[in-house]
């Protein structure tokens, strides 16, 4: 089951933060140049609506400064952005420090953020490996970071015409954990210690 997120509208026809992105839509559908973004928890949520669409893009991604000693920037961040669940999904890896683009994929057809998270932590590791990089990965997803551990995507998305092609990414990903031994450091981004992963998208 989805964990449940919360939707900010700043611009559209009707402001506030609603509890279903059925219900946000119905407010920004058709409206011209809609500002949202969904939201991991309630604090989140309101503390983005309280500074507004411009005080909440101006302060976006950025590292609080308190937590800077935490975090290892030697390092590459993933992150994935999928319009729906399923929807069109991408993916893309970054230099922590930096935000330098490293690889982006996408989009693809019929897809969910978890496979998209999946995909970018394999697509890293193997970067790192062929690289031969003495670095760490983070990423701000559990079951992604799970699934990787076990080797297996355990999505519950069914293949389709759509997500053909997904579908042969996330059986090279598997192969590609099985075949290949690696020791790259794994480590889960604290959101809300640390502010937004370096790689997000900015965008729902």
């Amino acid at each position: 089951m989805a964990k449940q997120k919360f939707y900010v509208v700043w611009e559209g026809f009707e402001l506030g933060i609603y509890n279903s992105w059925e219900e946000c839509k119905k407010y920004i559908a058709n409206y011209p140049n809609a500002k949202y973004k969904s939201f991991k928890s309630l604090t989140e949520a309101k503390d983005a609506f309280n500074m507004g669409y411009f005080g909440y893009k101006k302060q976006e991604g950025k590292i609080n400064p308190a937590f800077l000693n935490e975090i290892d920037f030697n390092s590459i961040a993933v992150d994935a952005a999928c319009s729906g669940n399923p929807g069109k999904m991408e993916y893309q890896g970054v230099v922590t420090k930096t935000k330098q683009v490293l690889f982006k994929k996408g989009p693809f057809l019929n897809g969910t953020n978890n496979v998209g998270e999946f995909l970018a932590l394999v697509h890293a590791l193997a970067l790192v490996k062929e690289k031969k990089y003495d670095i760490s990965i983070y990423s701000d997803s559990k079951i992604a970071i799970s699934w990787v551990k076990q080797k297996k995507c355990k999505t519950k998305l069914k293949p389709n015409a759509q997500n053909e092609k997904l579908f042969n990414l996330i059986q090279r990903a598997e192969l590609w954990l099985k075949q290949n031994q690696f020791s790259t450091p794994i480590l889960k981004w604290e959101t809300k210690k640390w502010g937004e992963i370096p790689a997000d998208f900015g965008r729902k």
